[in-house]
């Protein structure tokens, strides 16, 4: 699901959408105070898959100001359909975020995830919560053991290395991976370079090199559930 190859694909396919959603969160976050967790080059790839892949119903765990959020809002606003169900302990994305993009897509829950009821049958997940080797256990085995073939997912904080760290939430998931034979990408600048420089090169090929943000934080690694 997940290929270099793939993501190309689907930079040059939504190109002019994709411009129009970095200007936007561009002037969001210079309009809204903000600390975004994921880098330019991984939330682009969310959108672009929820894009690509069209799913009606997107499960996101872990919203902190919203940043995340309003760019899986900005991609079912573009595909004109669906829903994002979020979970959270905070709520700080309920007053960060603009009232078009959360008035008819968004439900937000505010509490443990772990004790919430979750929407059925999500197409795509983002997983950005507690990082923990103990949560990775549990939303490993109470989430992801129960999605459906085909289901894309991806989860942040997994490479701040070359590998995740021992007893991480990283290692915890590769090790879930492995077990099931499912195969993943990173963009990460650490976890694996070429790739991280591969789609930055088409980026700046696709007029796309200006950051929307400074950040360099980059570890989500993104699979799909086996068809």
């Amino acid at each position: 699901m997940f290929s270099v190859d793939t993501i190309i694909s689907w930079y040059r396919e939504h190109a002019a959408d994709l411009r129009t959603a970095r200007e936007e969160q561009r002037e969001l976050l210079a309009q809204t105070p903000m600390r975004p967790k994921l880098d330019d080059l991984e939330a682009e790839i969310v959108y672009l898959a929820v894009r690509a892949l069209r799913p009606h119903t997107v499960l996101e765990v872990g919203t902190f100001h919203g940043w995340s959020t309003s760019w899986l809002l900005r991609a079912l606003r573009d595909n004109g359909d669906g829903i994002l169900y979020s979970y959270d302990r905070i709520p700080h994305a309920r007053y960060t975020l603009p009232d078009d993009l959360t008035k008819t897509r968004w439900r937000f829950t505010q509490g443990d995830v772990r004790t919430a009821d979750l929407p059925p049958d999500p197409g795509f997940v983002l997983m950005d919560a507690l990082h923990t080797a103990g949560f990775a256990k549990w939303y490993t085995g109470a989430v992801f053991d129960h999605l459906k073939p085909g289901v894309a997912v991806a989860v942040h904080d997994v490479y701040h290395g070359r590998r995740p760290w021992p007893n991480s939430e990283g290692a915890v998931l590769l090790r879930w991976l492995r077990d099931r034979n499912l195969p993943h990408l990173t963009a990460s600048r650490h976890g694996d370079p070429d790739v991280h420089d591969h789609l930055t090169g088409v980026k700046r090929r696709l007029r796309m090199a200006a950051p929307v943000h400074s950040g360099k934080a980059d570890p989500m690694a993104f699979f799909g559930t086996a068809e």
